[in-house]
């Protein structure tokens, strides 16, 4: 588990360095849609980052439970978030990756649902 905190915090530590870079040095770079978009990236790495710790020190989640989570966390981050930086910096063209965003979306909303349905299928209580 220590290796899923690890990438949590480095996820976190990275969207922090990324709100930053966005906000000063990209402010006069970027128009203001691109710049909201990479603030949404920003916003929902930090937002699942916290959610990958923090699944990680809940008790009733078993830890195979917690694994699976946490690897479709972290593809859903990478897909999400990775493909608005990429787009919205303009390195990658969207007719490349257009399908990529969703997918992340898909990933993260599954990550949380996981979590839901693995906490009601324990028949322990915390």
């Amino acid at each position: 588990m220590k290796k899923y905190i690890a990438i949590a915090s480095f996820s976190g530590a990275l969207s922090v360095m990324l709100g930053a870079f966005g906000a000063h040095a990209l402010k006069n770079v970027l128009t203001e849609s691109q710049l909201n978009s990479f603030e949404t990236g920003v916003k929902y790495q930090i937002t699942h980052s916290l959610l990958l710790l923090i699944l990680m020190l809940i008790p009733i989640i078993t830890e195979p439970q917690k694994k699976k989570i946490g690897n479709v966390l972290i593809a859903g981050i990478i897909c999400f978030s990775g493909s608005i930086y990429l787009l919205t910096l303009g390195v990658v063209p969207s007719k490349f990756i257009w399908f990529v965003t969703p997918l992340g979306g898909l990933l993260l909303l599954a990550s949380w649902l996981m979590i839901g349905v693995y906490a009601l299928k324990q028949k322990t209580t915390l």
